[in-house]
């Protein structure tokens, strides 16, 4: 098992959105979401060059966030608006950066940036990190060049630790990229950068 803290909530409320495990009902709204944002994600995002995958693809791909997930290796998350009848965009935290740390990624569909979805996602991640995951340590990793998303950090008051050069996945063919690795410590963690919200267990138990 990758992450030794407990589990991560299933499901996450807050007045704007639903963060969630996926379902595989949920295959056409990651699609949808998916093949509506492929130009603007492909600059950033590598997997998009596997892009456009078939309802049945996302399928098999949620079974396999769906078994991550109850082992305690990997959380991935769908964003939702409340009525969870369109995909907003995609989040998790992963426990690829070392003992007692997290490390929040997202993506937001091409419709719905510049709401402050991200920032919002971002900040509830981190409060549940810590409060519910009992991380030591919240990490943000941006590509440099990627200014909007460079913002998300900045308004949540995460400080960068350091400038790494050649350290991102790249295409084949091309050169590692550089990353930004912001970084928050749970002694300098305040509740209050995170909206009001709910957050539950597998069995709908309530956690936060």
């Amino acid at each position: 098992m990758a992450w030794d803290g407990p589990r991560a909530p299933a499901r996450i409320e807050t007045e704007r959105l639903v963060i969630r495990c996926y379902e595989l009902s949920d295959a056409p709204l990651l699609k949808e979401a998916t093949d509506a944002s492929l130009d603007h994600l492909r600059t950033w995002m590598s997997w998009v060059d596997k892009e456009p995958e078939t309802v049945e693809q996302k399928a098999v791909l949620i079974e396999r966030w769906q078994s991550l997930h109850a082992d305690g290796d990997d959380f991935t998350f769908g964003i939702f608006d409340p009525d969870e009848r369109r995909q907003l965009g995609g989040t998790g935290l992963h426990p690829r950066v070392g003992p007692g740390g997290l490390e929040i990624g997202y993506w937001i569909r091409a419709d719905a940036t510049r709401q402050g979805y991200a920032t919002e996602v971002t900040a509830v991640l981190i409060r549940v990190a810590f409060e519910v995951c009992s991380a030591d340590r919240v990490e943000i990793r941006i590509d440099p060049e990627n200014g909007q998303s460079l913002g998300v950090p900045r308004k949540l008051g995460v400080p960068v630790e350091a400038t790494l050069r050649r350290r991102l996945p790249s295409r084949p063919g091309e050169p590692l990229r550089d990353v930004v690795i912001h970084t928050l410590f749970r002694e300098d963690y305040d509740p209050a950068i995170a909206p009001p919200l709910r957050a539950f267990g597998p069995d709908g138990e309530r956690l936060l």
